[in-house]
């Protein structure tokens, strides 16, 4: 199972970070020992005093394309469902300013929330208009909408697809909304796609 991940794909979130608009889609890899296991908690690691969460739509791959054009990618997925990428901010910001691979702060154990339940896409009307939050200790810290992607998600697996050969079982973290901030030990993050609850994640 390969993770791949979109950033900079809501304009509010590449301000809020001060980051360029990017003229493609964004693209780096998470290992599958980032994936945190089911009803874990995740714990801060040692090399970060700033892990930030990234509440972010996931897609799953149902089907192996490679160039699969925009207009046919509905076809390799069936399955919506809702992650958070734990970025270590205080590396991250270290590398990027020696021009480095970010991989340290993004793809370390753990660093890959999956929630549970995945939602047939069918499901809902329009996947260009989905709704989804997360609450830390039962506030509302984030709140995204599909329709404000700069890349939808059939542009994005059809960009990613001319790179990387799409399996069975990826899957793809879209990108996060503004409003992402720290955890700390004790915090609890809720997940929700429009208002089905999705995951709860302790911080440890």
């Amino acid at each position: 199972m390969k993770i791949i991940c979109i950033g900079r794909n809501y304009a509010e979130h590449i301000e809020e970070l001060e980051n360029e608009r990017p003229t493609e889609p964004v693209i780096f890899l998470k290992p599958d020992t980032a994936v945190l296991l089911k009803k874990q908690p995740f714990f801060i690691p040692d090399f970060s005093q700033d892990v930030h969460y990234e509440v972010e739509l996931l897609v799953k791959i149902s089907k192996v394309g490679k160039y699969i054009q925009p207009k046919f990618a509905h076809k390799y997925y069936d399955e919506i469902g809702l992650g958070i990428d734990f970025t270590a901010r205080d590396l991250q910001s270290q590398l990027k300013e020696k021009g480095l691979p970010w991989e340290k702060a993004k793809a370390f154990d753990g660093a890959a929330v999956i929630g549970e339940k995945w939602f047939p896409k069918d499901q809902f009307q329009n996947l260009q208009n989905l709704n989804f939050s997360l609450e830390k200790n039962g506030e509302v810290v984030q709140k995204g909408n599909t329709k404000h992607m700069l890349y939808q998600i059939d542009e994005i697996i059809g960009y990613v697809s001319e790179f990387f050969t799409l399996k069975i079982g990826d899957v793809i973290f879209t990108g996060t909304p503004k409003g992402v901030g720290s955890v700390k030990t004790n915090d609890v993050l809720n997940g929700f796609i429009e208002k089905e609850s999705v995951f709860q994640i302790k911080i440890k």
